[in-house]
């Protein structure tokens, strides 16, 4: 009998939008959490672009083609431990650095959706 194996998705579909019956609107739900490649390639882009640095500039010192590491900074693939320490020392960083970076930037992020998922606020303004 052959083996069965799962296949798990990369990126997280959206939960289907339940409907109430007593209101036929879907209810709006948060949108999903990002993902840590998506978060480190925006990461990896901006720090290359402070430095005014090409795609090749940084895939030649990090031994990797220009098409990697623009697939990388656009979330498309998920590199090494060992491909990032070599992006985060061909940017002039350090690994722990650049994990801190994306880390604060993941919090942003959460902090964003939180505020979001909270619904509207209502201020009132004392007369």
């Amino acid at each position: 009998m052959p083996e069965r194996s799962n296949v798990y998705p990369l990126r997280r579909e959206p939960p289907a939008k339940p409907t109430s019956p007593t209101h036929p609107e879907p209810l709006r739900s948060a949108p999903p959490e990002p993902l840590w490649r998506d978060v480190l390639g925006r990461r990896l882009r901006a720090l290359r672009l402070d430095q005014d640095r090409t795609l090749a500039e940084i895939a030649g010192r990090a031994g990797i083609s220009p098409q990697y590491l623009s697939e990388i900074e656009r979330g498309r693939k998920e590199p090494s431990s060992e491909m990032i320490a070599a992006l985060a020392g061909a940017l002039g960083t350090t690994l722990t650095r650049l994990t801190e970076q994306v880390s604060s930037d993941l919090r942003r992020q959460q902090a964003a959706r939180v505020s979001r998922a909270s619904g509207p606020v209502m201020l009132s303004l004392a007369a």
